[in-house]
């Protein structure tokens, strides 16, 4: 398994360029197609698993976009290293096991993911820090942990890069990259 795992990064990294515009593509093309934003948990088939196409989260427009663009399963990468790893994810949820259906839907356990397997960029409020394909995790009011895809679209005004993420109304774009606290910043790997 973990050569397999290592396998699939080195995929991922070998295909990966800077201004992952393949990646926001992927993301991007969600947009009129998932149209509702849906929470409940759901049992998945397993690898490859998940929701309807038409509903998700935050989470579901980053694992849609890296399965169509670099072929990357995050249901079962995630899976896999908190199997292995799992002291070093939260437990949030009072969670004794992994539970493959919903572990990889969770903020907090990509965060912990990519912080271990993706380059880590170095938070700031300068846009040109942030390139195409870049994932951005933010908390929203209330803590609510949130992720979002830079796009390789900026605002026309501001020149700020959009957002494609799914925060309550389906996948959309839109200028929100600093709208909240971001709380890491995380490219694929040799994504320069």
């Amino acid at each position: 398994m973990a050569f397999r795992y290592l396998f699939v990064l080195l995929i991922a990294a070998n295909t990966a360029q800077a201004n992952d515009i393949d990646l926001a593509n992927a993301a991007r093309a969600q947009i009129g197609i998932t149209k509702l934003y849906d929470a409940k948990y759901s049992k998945l088939k397993y690898p490859n698993g998940d929701v309807s196409i038409i509903s998700g989260v935050c989470t579901d427009v980053v694992i849609r976009a890296l399965r169509t663009a670099h072929k990357m399963d995050l249901q079962q990468l995630v899976h896999e290293d908190m199997s292995k790893y799992f002291s070093l994810y939260p437990k949030n949820w009072g969670l004794k096991n992994t539970d493959k259906n919903i572990d990889h839907r969770r903020v907090p356990n990509l965060q912990v993911f990519f912080k271990r397997h993706w380059q880590n960029i170095l938070i700031s409020n300068d846009r040109a820090n942030y390139e195409a394909g870049d994932i951005v995790t933010v908390m929203l009011p209330k803590n609510l942990p949130h992720i979002m895809l830079v796009s390789n679209i900026k605002d026309s005004t501001s020149h700020i890069p959009l957002v494609i993420h799914n925060i309550g109304n389906g996948t959309q774009e839109e200028n929100r990259l600093f709208s909240f606290q971001i709380t890491g910043h995380y490219r694929l790997p040799n994504n320069q």
